[in-house]
């Protein structure tokens, strides 16, 4: 599970992040038409699977992430959905948006600099 604060994101989505699970694509089982965009970031392919009738985006695979698809956590529908383990560009989130203490960020992908600490509770 990650949260992606990028502009493209934002775009993607047309809200201030986006939200995705990601699986193995053996635990996946694709049905149905979609569209697809690819673009590319920092030198990574990105493929963008679109439902053809509403727009959303569903699933996508990423150069980085070859043999897993991130699924939109908003096709699950479900609130109850666990929550993300990172925060992810946070160079480019919302002043205004704030996390949960137990959600790292990074200030770019997952191994770049953190851009914040979460707080331990009950260690200094």
């Amino acid at each position: 599970m990650s949260l992606c604060n990028c502009i493209e994101c934002q775009r993607r989505t047309g809200s201030p992040f986006g939200v995705g699970a990601y699986y193995e694509a053996a635990q996946v089982s694709l049905s149905g038409p979609s569209r697809v965009h690819e673009r590319f970031v920092e030198g990574r392919k990105l493929s963008f699977h679109f439902c053809p009738d509403c727009g959303s985006t569903v699933y996508w695979q990423t150069a980085n992430h070859p043999g897993r698809y991130g699924i939109a956590v908003g096709a699950f529908a479900d609130p109850h959905f666990p929550a993300p383990l990172r925060s992810v560009f946070e160079r480019s989130k919302h002043d205004w948006v704030e996390f949960s203490d137990g959600i790292p960020g990074f200030t770019a992908g997952k191994d770049s600099a953190p851009s914040r600490y979460p707080i331990r509770h009950g260690r200094a």
